[in-house]
């Protein structure tokens, strides 16, 4: 398996280094022969070469069989015709990365409120309200005058259905229960379209348990029982919206791991941003990263049919809950190590599996 990996922004080169340190013990552990590309996206490469991302890089990425992104600095993006092109939505447009895969669960010795749940949340990644995924060129959001703001949001049945079939195909190898979240009770186009395409896709899967909640409620039910959910899909917003709330419930942003898959591509990407206020202080937490290459070799795995990256990616979050549960992790999450020295534990952990 051949990645190209991009430390990214201010405390992307930290957590990536100790993820490259994982990826490297279970590559050798589970005789993956992972071959790591290092190249670099965001503000290093807009100074190397006047673009944060380039046609050279995706060139590579599309030649490879997975993306390791770090954190990127995406508010100082702002003028594509600079360069300054936010990378996380370069890769998901030009590589089509249409479902945005993030699990939530609670760990031991990391505190949380909630009674002890795992659950998915599966995020429609390629449209919605957002500007830079529903529309070719241009804008979709418009100032009318001064004080008027007019939003667009695209919906299609094909996206609607491929995110659905694979939140279903998730399912299929968890619990058998998926969960549809909506607004279709006031979006009753948009959101009634995502409806019918999730349960006809819900045919095909007889096995599965299907419920539907309006988002609202679903918040509420969320927060009060988490651990009744399995697999939740959605459209783009409230997926980015639930998927943090069901990340924090667990104990931690930090512990949010993330995927975001394609037909072909998937690119690992941690679910916090590049924090460059502690940047440089090894105190970074680099579960949300080290988790998000666990779920990219899942994702690799499950599709090649090569079980040696599937078992590679639950030693990965084996070993990262007996690490988080035996101290070895940053302060954030209840441990005394330091970024470095966190990767470098579980990496021994790794090293010390029986198989």
């Amino acid at each position: 398996m051949k990645l190209v990996v991009l430390p990214g922004d201010g405390i992307g080169p930290e957590t990536m280094a100790a993820t490259v340190e994982v990826l490297e013990a279970v590559s050798h552990k589970f005789d993956l022969n992972l071959a790591l590309d290092h190249d670099v996206a965001g503000h290093e490469s807009l100074r190397k070469y006047g673009a944060t991302v380039t046609p050279e890089l995706l060139a590579k990425v599309k030649a490879a069989d997975g993306l390791m992104l770090g954190p990127m600095a995406t508010y100082d993006f702002k003028d594509e015709a600079k360069g300054e092109i936010n990378p996380s939505k370069f890769f998901r447009k030009e590589l089509d990365l249409f479902a945005n895969i993030r699990p939530a669960r609670t760990w031991a010795g990391v505190p949380h409120k909630v009674d002890d749940f795992d659950l998915v949340v599966v995020r429609e990644n390629t449209e919605g309200f957002y500007a830079d995924r529903n529309i070719a060129s241009g804008g979709s959001e418009m100032l009318i005058t001064p004080d008027v703001v007019v939003s667009l949001r695209r919906i299609t049945r094909e996206c609607c259905a491929r995110v659905a079939r694979s939140a279903f195909e998730l399912a299929q190898r968890r619990r058998k229960h998926v969960s549809i979240v909506h607004k279709a009770n006031v979006l009753k186009l948009g959101d009634g379209m995502f409806i019918e395409e999730c349960r006809r896709v819900a045919k095909d899967f007889p096995e599965i348990e299907v419920d539907e909640f309006i988002v609202d409620a679903m918040m509420a039910h969320v927060v009060r029982a988490p651990q009744r959910f399995d697999v939740i899909v959605t459209t783009n917003m409230f997926g980015d919206i639930l998927s943090d709330l069901t990340a924090e419930l667990s104990g931690s942003l930090g512990l949010g791991g993330s995927v975001n898959a394609g037909q072909q591509y998937a690119m690992g990407q941690a679910a916090h941003g590049s924090a460059p206020d502690i940047a440089g202080q090894d105190i970074a937490n680099p579960f949300s990263l080290l988790l998000s290459a666990s779920q990219l070799l899942n994702w690799y795995g499950q599709r090649s049919n090569d079980m040696r990256f599937v078992r590679a990616s639950e030693a990965i979050v084996t070993c990262a809950g007996q690490a988080v549960e035996h101290g070895e992790a940053t302060r954030d999450v209840g441990g005394q190590l330091g970024t470095a020295a966190t990767g470098r534990k579980l990496s021994q952990r790794i090293a010390a599996l029986t198989l």
